[in-house]
């Protein structure tokens, strides 16, 4: 291996050790919702219990676009190697928050306010950590790779969910029931704020990109964002309806498929458990390859192509699902879905870095991302709801058609033929990483 690719794989790990993080305390939330529930919302009804706290859930991601807004034009102003630093800091105060407060039996209300908070806290921050660490993946890539490159940034949140399964499984296995509902749900909480300082050792080694360092001296200020942003709006719009499709259906595979195996299918959590670590294996396997294909043929293709399967298959194959609930079927069921997702993500996040005015692409990126996020965030919500109204265990499928028409319509009109957004990346330089 070469100094520069061995230093390049090197630099991918720092960007995206933050990226990690921030997945791995959001999935957490999703693993242990009923327990969560338990802790900080209690009530007579199991349903409400749980309502309130995917709405907890969902509060981050309406934080999101004031992150975006605020922390975004900062980022293009003072550039991204500080800019990730300083989003990173803000998450390890909201999961600290959450690992510390104590249940609503010993605090009373504060309880969930002071979780709602940390909550607040960590949706500020990700408002704009995907889009800088998206950003600075693109602006660092060897030429012709940068499709691969920027796949890592998603690749890396599947090793959070890996790891986040994990450990709920291993605990699964050592606690009882009762322990984990009463204390044991902190443990991967608490893990997660004993790696912060490592990760934030390692962010501090990370040097600006050379694109940014290159344009410094012409960084906008947040006026002038705000005004790009304005006077472009149609393709920040267009990138909310492509990541809708990203955001909804990664967290309908992911972070919701603990709580819809345990409580819809009732199968053990345990199996479902099984699941999200093979999807989180899935994924990482295919957003890569996926970013690399798009390097060669262009990321329009993968995005209609996608699009369309999400469309006309999501609720098909959750039907199929609940007529026979087993552990085999439902594996089947996501597996096919996560393959979807990471097929389309894999061009997506790529694209919208490609779309956006380029002195406002941290901001631009973020807004776009978190605006769509805002919805995607509540899949948890909204598929309890749906199933609730309409008694349809499958119902969650009619959401990820919808999103995957949004990401259809948004990919047609971006890159629409004889537009400016038709845009594809120069073949990869073979033997370059």
């Amino acid at each position: 291996m070469d100094d520069t690719r061995a230093e390049k794989i090197k630099t991918v790990f720092r960007v995206t050790s933050g990226n990690f993080l921030e997945m791995f305390d959001f999935f957490l939330f999703g693993i242990y919702a009923s327990h969560i529930a338990h802790t900080f919302f209690p009530n007579e009804n199991e349903l409400v219990s749980l309502m309130s706290t995917f709405l907890s859930f969902a509060a981050g991601f309406v934080m999101r676009p004031i992150g975006a807004l605020t922390l975004g034009p900062y980022i293009d102003r003072i550039g991204r190697r500080k800019g990730l630093i300083v989003t990173l800091a803000l998450m390890a105060m909201g999961t600290a928050l959450i690992v510390f407060v104590p249940g609503y039996a010993t605090i009373g209300i504060a309880a969930p306010l002071l979780v709602l908070v940390g909550r607040l806290l960590q949706g500020f921050s990700a408002g704009v950590e995907l889009g800088g660490v998206s950003v600075y993946l693109a602006e660092m890539a060897t030429p012709g790779r940068k499709g691969f490159y920027v796949s890592w940034q998603s690749a890396s949140q599947q090793v959070a969910i890996i790891v986040a399964a994990l450990i709920g499984f291993t605990l699964n296995k050592l606690l009882m029931p009762q322990q984990i509902s009463e204390w044991g749900w902190r443990i991967p909480f608490a893990i997660g704020c004993l790696i912060i300082p490592f990760i934030f050792v390692i962010r501090r080694s990370l040097q600006e990109t050379a694109e940014f360092a290159a344009r410094a001296h012409k960084a906008p200020t947040t006026g002038e964002v705000f005004r790009t942003l304005a006077a472009n709006w149609a393709v920040v719009l267009g990138g909310v309806g492509m990541v809708i499709m990203t955001t909804v259906s990664f967290y309908l595979i992911t972070v919701y498929t603990p709580s819809f195996g345990k409580t819809v299918l009732k199968l053990p959590e345990a199996d479902a458990l099984l699941v999200t670590i093979a999807v989180g294996l899935s994924n990482f396997i295919w957003l890569p390859v996926s970013g690399a294909v798009s390097d060669r043929i262009g990321r329009k293709p993968i995005l209609i192509g996608f699009s369309l399967l999400a469309v006309f298959t999501a609720y098909p194959a959750l039907a199929w699902l609940i007529r026979d609930i087993t552990f085999g079927r439902m594996l089947a069921v996501e597996l096919w879905l996560s393959f979807i997702y990471a097929w389309y993500n894999g061009a997506m996040v790529v694209a919208l870095t490609e779309v956006v005015p380029v002195n406002v692409r941290t901001a631009g990126f973020s807004l776009a991302y978190s605006l769509a996020t805002t919805l995607g965030g509540s899949s948890l919500a909204i598929s309890t709801w749906l199933i609730e109204t309409t008694q349809d265990k499958a119902a969650p499928g009619y959401w990820m058609g919808f999103a995957g028409l949004c990401g259809l319509v948004a990919s047609l009109f971006l890159y629409r033929k004889g537009g400016k957004r038709e845009v594809i990346e120069a073949k990869a330089v073979p033997g370059k990483l």
